[in-house]
């Protein structure tokens, strides 16, 4: 089942996504990452500087003020992993991010791509409405994970 939401409605709103990096709050993506989310404690804010400016971002923004954000790394050509996605609590249960995902996967930069990846401990329900799957075949996977051992780690 995909979802389709209707942009218009959220524009009326006073809500834009954008891809221009230099409309992000840099400082309100690293706090949530580091004190909200699971996935990057220990991050230092060098770190996150950098895969944003690597990366293909999408910011949420109600009349210009930042309330979410998603990263992809891509090559846009054959791949995409989607990572860092969230929505500010106070903007949470209105659609944002439904309608973030929309816009990502509908982006013109990224169609036709054969492979899309993510990784999510608590948000499978989302993304299912979107075409993601657990992955099929995971014995062909594999990765190299190193966490974050302090924010100041060198890049």
């Amino acid at each position: 089942m995909k979802i389709i939401m209707n942009t218009d409605a959220f524009l009326k709103k006073g809500f834009e996504i954008s891809t221009d990096n230099s409309k992000l709050d840099i400082n309100l993506v690293y706090d949530f990452l580091i004190n909200e989310s699971y996935w990057a404690t220990g991050m230092s804010a060098e770190r996150l500087n950098k895969a944003i400016q690597n990366s293909l971002c999408f910011g949420i923004y109600h009349d210009k003020q930042q309330c979410g954000f998603a990263r992809v790394v891509t090559d846009m050509a054959t791949f995409a992993y989607l990572c860092d996605v969230f929505v500010l609590k106070n903007y949470r249960g209105m659609g944002l991010s439904k309608w973030l995902i929309q816009t990502i996967r509908e982006h013109p930069e990224l169609k036709g791509l054969r492979r899309w990846s993510l990784a999510t401990a608590d948000a499978h329900g989302l993304y299912e409405q979107f075409g993601f799957k657990v992955i099929n075949r995971p014995e062909r996977w594999m990765e190299i994970f190193t966490p974050y051992t302090t924010t100041a780690d060198a890049l």
